[in-house]
């Protein structure tokens, strides 16, 4: 390739790859773009008991995000962030977030109530099936699975981390951004009730 069609073509490239995943998530629906088909039915164990479905969710926004208890620093750092966003928009707005397990191994439902204990009473966590889970993973396309340890006594789960904003509808709308003061991130939210 010349060095006159080599510039253009780099440039191109870095282009496309600075996109990334976070942008193709944020597509919206202005002007006809396209939304990917991110969300769907889903049939769980609430931490707060009983089963839920997503349509128990429906008539509000509310957040997904895919974690584990025995996350070691991501997952409680994005809670802490969720908790601190849900304080700053106020106990009478409607908002809900669901913690869903990619390890649904060890994390029951008793075991999610407790770990979400520390945490905005507004997270609910779910569970279910090793199946179960595997299929709302499909659904929300997430990425997820087993590392084991050096020693291979243990493992961590290796993850996706975004946190998905659903519609009243329960349609997903974007990526939700918590890497921000929370007053923001909770008027962004708000835009949404």
């Amino acid at each position: 390739m010349s060095r006159r069609l080599l510039l253009p073509f780099l440039i191109l490239v870095i282009g496309f790859a600075g996109v990334g995943l976070g942008s193709f998530l944020t597509i919206s629906k202005q002007a006809g773009a396209p939304v990917p088909s991110i969300g769907g039915p889903f049939r769980l164990a609430s931490s707060n008991g009983g089963d839920v479905t997503d349509a128990d969710f429906k008539g509000h926004p509310f957040l997904v995000f895919f974690g584990y208890t025995h996350c070691p620093d991501v997952c409680p750092t994005e809670l802490f962030q969720l908790s601190q966003m849900l304080k700053a928009a106020g106990p009478d707005k409607p908002l809900k977030v669901l913690f869903i397990t990619v390890d649904p191994e060890r994390d029951t439902a008793p075991v999610l109530k407790q770990y979400l204990s520390s945490f905005d009473s507004r997270i609910v966590g779910l569970t279910g099936t090793p199946a179960q889970i595997a299929a709302v993973e499909k659904e929300y396309r997430v990425y997820a699975r087993k590392a084991p340890s050096a020693n291979g006594k243990d493992y961590a789960m290796d993850h996706t981390a975004i946190i998905y904003l659903m519609d009243k509808q329960g349609q997903f709308v974007s990526a939700f951004d918590v890497q921000r003061p929370p007053q923001v991130a909770a008027q962004d939210l708000e835009a949404y009730l």
